[in-house]
């Protein structure tokens, strides 16, 4: 009986797989320099990347060797590579890696659009610096702004959540799709108790709203920014600020959502006036209210997710685009998160006293 060759999980060929060979040329308009690297290190990122396969390179050529589902994965990412060149975007390290594991997805879900794709969707321009997700799910979370009128956006620190919708937001004001922007977030205290904060009122808030101040600088011109805020085209407060209101024609953002209460986050929602579009960002696993108090984030959840024109995006550890540590930290936090509930609900389970009778059990089996 002859055996179908098969391609390990690991990547790496089984002795009895069938091998193929394929030659890559790169075209003369793109350096070598461009595709592999400075001293080679995106060719160790590729190699790193398909263990499953040898390549080799020679001058403008490339040979990769393996099982042709890896031949055939190598091939495709040079084309990506090349398609991602032609923008004018250089290539890093990351966006190599980002690239493998979406071409890795796309051949068990065509469905995934290719690296290129993402990679090339500009959302935002600015003194020479383009804004543009980084992975497949941050575009999934840019196209559903696009979309729907009110968007969540859930993820660890790190995932462009807030610093995307931002971009969003200044594209629509710069087409004119709407007259302003708004931005806020609750003024709580990250676990520390700052005490009395001398100034005045816009004085003492302003370093919990200095992160969307941060990321306007990083999108708009510094020097307009005073006056459009002067103007009212711009605004940035805590969200207490947000009572009483109804907002039309505006694009707004509440940052840190996962530190309103319930009662915060129903109060916000019912500030949408007509031509407006709403994005919310938190992380749930970073919730500074007092102790007992539910984070009006993780309710909502349970409240909109069947309403229509509301969606949810979920970001994910992967979709860090900080440092690479960042998305280990929030792994082994979430692993230890896990290990924490498992241990507390083992504790929690009822102790059978001696000499009690213990339930009977019910042998019906529900449908």
């Amino acid at each position: 009986m002859t055996e179908t060759p098969q391609t390990r999980t690991d990547g790496q060929r089984r002795p009895d797989e069938a091998s193929t060979s394929t030659r890559i040329v790169i075209p003369e308009k793109h350096p070598m320099v461009t595709l592999l690297g400075a001293a080679d290190s995106l060719l160790r990122v590729i190699e790193e990347g398909f263990p499953g396969a040898d390549i080799h390179v020679r001058g403008n050529e490339v040979t990769a060797t393996g099982t042709p589902a890896e031949v055939a994965l190598v091939k495709q990412l040079f084309t990506e590579m090349m398609l991602v060149l032609r923008t004018g975007q250089p290539l890093t390290e990351d966006a190599v890696e980002r690239s493998i594991s979406m071409l890795r997805s796309a051949a068990e879900d065509p469905a995934h659009p290719a690296p290129s794709e993402v990679f090339t969707a500009n959302i935002l321009s600015n003194r020479g610096r383009t804004i543009r997700p980084k992975t497949l799910n941050q575009q999934r979370y840019v196209e559903a702004i696009d979309r729907h009128t009110i968007v969540f956006g859930l993820g660890p620190a790190g995932t462009g959540k807030t610093y995307l919708a931002m971009a969003k937001a200044v594209q629509a004001l710069q087409a004119k799709e709407v007259n302003r922007i708004i931005l806020t977030r609750p003024a709580v205290e990250a676990g520390e108790r700052l005490g009395f904060l001398p100034g005045t009122l816009y004085e003492k808030i302003d370093p919990y709203l200095r992160p969307l101040y941060d990321a306007l600088h990083d999108m708009m011109d510094p020097d307009s920014i005073p006056r459009l805020m002067a103007a009212g085209t711009i605004e940035v407060a805590p969200l207490a600020y947000m009572r009483g209101r109804t907002l039309n024609d505006a694009f707004i953002i509440l940052d840190e959502a996962q530190n309103t209460s319930p009662e915060q986050m129903k109060m916000f929602l019912t500030r949408l006036g007509f031509n407006s579009r709403v994005v919310v960002t938190g992380d749930t696993s970073q919730i500074d209210l007092p102790g007992g108090t539910r984070s009006g984030l993780k309710v909502v959840q349970e409240i909109l997710a069947d309403v229509p024109d509301i969606h949810f995006s979920v970001l994910t550890s992967t979709d860090v685009v900080r440092h690479k540590l960042v998305g280990r930290i929030v792994d082994a936090y979430e692993r230890w998160d896990a290990r924490q509930e498992a241990e507390e609900s083992g504790d929690r389970k009822p102790v059978q006293r001696r000499g009690a009778r213990a339930p009977r059990q019910s042998h019906r089996t529900e449908s």
